[in-house]
């Protein structure tokens, strides 16, 4: 059975009603992104980026699956099929991806500021002097600028291993999840689908463009280089 690694960011989700990450001006939902995503931004006022998190979580409690999410769910019929994120929406579990790596956390789960491994589920606002079991305040699952990203040696080991690579709703141009491209094996066909891409067919061998929204490039793949 032939891999199937599948990169997605904010274009994935964005036909669900997540808003991507931040606008042209650099803002995220008005703010900074400094502001609310990064380790200085929370030491100088918690409040704000627990808020600003916690209105994240509410949103994505009332959204749903888009037709993309299902029909890379159902691909796992044919292929064994690992999908590497950078969403922090659980938006392809719901819809039943059941192998799914999430490059820069996740949004419904908190973990604690002294230990970060004690990582917890949670649905519900997140407040100051919500603490971990060891007492220390908990914060958003979430990787902030300036912060490793623990799972990216996996990410780069389940990418290695690709037969087919495909790309979807993201710009190619953060790192280091724009770079996993880079350790695909020689001359494995990529699919890249987005409305408005960042890149050309010059710039990997056996690259195919889909210029499409998720929900139509999906479905384009699937019929006609997935079904063949």
């Amino acid at each position: 059975m032939k891999k199937i690694v599948v990169l997605t960011g904010a274009g994935m989700s964005a036909e669900s009603g997540i808003k991507t990450f931040r606008d042209a001006g650099g803002l995220w939902e008005g703010h900074d992104v400094m502001e609310v995503a990064s380790p200085q931004g929370f030491a100088r006022n918690p409040e704000l980026v627990l808020d600003f998190y916690n209105q994240r979580r509410r949103q994505l409690l009332e959204v749903h699956a888009n037709s993309a999410h299902i029909a890379l769910a159902n691909i796992e019929n044919s292929y064994d099929m690992s999908i590497i994120t950078q969403n922090v929406d659980d938006l392809h579990e719901r819809a039943g991806s059941t192998n799914v790596l999430h490059l820069h956390g996740e949004l419904l789960k908190v973990r604690s500021t002294y230990n970060p491994n004690l990582i917890y589920n949670r649905t519900k606002d997140l407040n100051l002097g919500d603490k971990c079991e060891k007492g220390s305040q908990l914060r958003p699952h979430i990787v902030w600028f300036g912060e490793d990203v623990p799972m990216l040696a996996k990410a780069v080991e389940i990418t290695a291993m690709a037969d087919i690579l495909l790309i979807i709703g993201t710009s190619m141009q953060v790192y280091p999840a724009a770079g996993l491209v880079n350790y695909i094996k020689p001359g494995i066909p990529i699919y890249f689908i987005d409305p408005n891409p960042t890149i050309s067919e010059r710039s990997f061998q056996n690259l195919t463009i889909i210029s499409e929204k998720a929900s139509v490039g999906v479905k384009q793949l699937i019929d006609n280089y997935l079904n063949g």
